[in-house]
């Protein structure tokens, strides 16, 4: 799949986020939030940094983003599907377009989304599978904790 310059920017600016996760010795999902060709906010999960249960990759996005009354033209990027309290904010708000890097190492709810009206695409992008992959296998009861088993 070739993306397009915007789809690369908000890509990048997740795998960041997802990226200062893994240096913080947290969980590397990050996520962004794009309006146009700029990204607006970001964030990453920072259960573990900040022993939260709810600051998920898309939630700390979300709060960077203030408060807004309209996300009709937003898109979010994520590096890994959402779970389903991030996918019930996602509806929630209105964000019609998710943009998943990969949803191999955690199958989310695509289909639940979509059954709201939200555009999911799938990337399958390989460095985000590879470093999840590699988190997971260094952190199985971090990652265990994170999707609640």
């Amino acid at each position: 799949m070739v993306l397009d310059e915007t789809t690369k920017k908000g890509l990048a600016a997740a795998v960041a986020e997802a990226r200062k996760g893994l240096e913080q010795g947290g969980i590397p999902i990050g996520s962004s939030l794009m309006l146009g060709d700029e990204v607006i906010a970001a964030g990453h999960n920072q259960r573990v940094q900040k022993g939260s249960q709810i600051l998920h990759g898309e939630m700390a996005a979300i709060e960077a983003c203030g408060r807004r009354r309209d996300y009709g033209q937003v898109t979010l990027f994520t590096t890994l599907s959402p779970c389903m309290m991030c996918a019930g904010t996602i509806v929630q708000f209105g964000i019609p377009r998710v943009i998943v890097a990969e949803n191999q190492n955690f199958g989310g709810n695509e289909e639940f989304l979509r059954s709201r009206g939200v555009e999911v695409t799938v990337l399958n992008d390989p460095e985000c599978i590879e470093m999840m992959r590699g988190f997971i296998a260094a952190h199985p009861e971090l990652w265990d904790e994170d999707i609640g088993d």
